[in-house]
């Protein structure tokens, strides 16, 4: 085996090292996804706190893989899609934090809720059916870096739009419990935070996904109508 041959495939190990880590990531930040919402209906303070307590693994997390890109870029000083790709973990890698930090404020918020014993509008306010299609759009944009599929990354950005949906959905709720019974106005300005927190995590799972397409594509698809985005992630 050449110098050259050894090189690029330690070169390949350490990518693929980034990728790994990236991804165990995502799993951490899934479950707290998952746990933060289930808390907020249940009042599982518990495990609320420890959604909390949580996310200093996730920033953890954030540090170390920084530090590993750096490591990357400083030793074998990458080119071309390499250069992309350490690139575009390292933006995605500041989203996925960001939606761990969006996970902790839910889990902040719903446990002032239920400690202080405001449970009716919790209840009606559907934040688990927008919370599995925020996991599913983090599931399917990590997916989408894991194989690199461009066509995947294209499907997280179009579900986007059902996010802000639900979002639009959930404030006219909560704007119509306030109007009809003002006792209401604290619980439901607090899950305004919950709503927020949802809709924010769909726009950075669409950030990821858009990193996915410039790795593969070399370009950048960020502000752009999503007819270009697809054409763009299929050609």
């Amino acid at each position: 085996m050449t110098t050259t041959e050894h090189l690029s495939k330690q070169f390949d190990v350490d990518l693929e090292k980034l990728r790994s880590h990236m991804l165990q990531m995502g799993g951490l930040i899934e479950s707290q996804i998952l746990a933060a919402i289930e808390g907020f209906y249940t009042g599982d303070i518990k495990a609320l706190e420890q959604v909390i307590e949580n996310d200093r693994r996730v920033n953890g997390y954030e540090v170390n893989i920084d530090i590993e890109c750096s490591h990357i870029i400083a030793r074998r000083q990458p080119a071309a899609s390499d250069l992309r790709m350490i690139m575009g973990v390292s933006k995605a890698v500041t989203d996925l934090e960001r939606v761990g930090d969006e996970a902790k404020k839910i889990a902040v918020v719903s446990k002032q809720i239920h400690e202080s014993g405001r449970l009716q509008v919790p209840r009606l306010v559907d934040v688990r059916r927008t919370g599995s299609i925020v996991v599913g759009m983090l599931r399917k944009a990590l997916d989408a870096f894991a194989r690199l599929d461009s066509v995947a990354a294209a499907e997280v950005i179009r579900d986007d739009a059902a996010i802000d949906e639900a979002f639009r959905g959930m404030m006219r709720q909560l704007i119509t419990f306030m109007m009809e019974d003002p006792r209401t106005i604290t619980t439901a300005l607090e899950i305004v935070w919950v709503a927020r927190a949802l809709e924010r995590m769909g726009d950075h799972s669409k950030n990821m996904a858009e990193q996915v397409i410039y790795i593969v594509k070399g370009t950048d698809v960020r502000h752009t109508n999503f007819e270009d985005v697809e054409r763009k992630a299929s050609r």
